[in-house]
């Protein structure tokens, strides 16, 4: 059995997942990183995309995070989120309403502080649905 550690999973709303894990892949600002036990410490702030959480090798949960930041330590990796939710519980056809309306939002944006922030939110429903869409990770390390 490979060493584990531990995943503290947290939204604004709840503790969302707290158990020892083998590995995760975190959608970091720069790039997706994967963590194993004794990882180095690290900072890392968390765009729009999926956490993977992997025991034997394989995806067992994937959860869709609309952004925050990842505390990495030796023993655990602490994931603040802005928002979080397990991507088999995602509605498509909400998810696909939403889009449509906030494509319509950016169109019909009154001025440019407005347009940001449809934007933005547009952005996150669109990472949303390539969470659903994109297949687990095949493997493991």
């Amino acid at each position: 059995m490979a060493d584990q550690f531990e995943l503290e999973l947290v939204s604004p709303e709840s503790l969302i997942l707290s158990e020892s894990v083998e590995m995760v892949v975190v959608p970091g600002e720069e790039g997706d990183f994967g963590v194993l036990a004794n990882h180095a410490p690290l900072i890392s702030n968390i765009r729009p995309g999926t956490l993977a959480v992997f025991e034997g090798g394989a995806v067992t949960q994937r959860f869709f995070l609309a952004g925050g930041f990842a505390e990495v330590t030796k023993e655990r990796c602490t994931i603040l989120a802005e928002g979080a939710v397990r991507v088999e519980n995602i509605d498509r056809a909400a998810l696909e309403q939403e889009l449509k309306d906030l494509r319509e939002d950016v169109s019909a944006a009154a001025n440019d502080n407005d347009r940001a922030k449809a934007i933005a939110a547009l952005e996150i429903a669109e990472a949303k649905l390539q969470s659903m869409d994109a297949p687990p990770y095949a493997g493991g390390h």
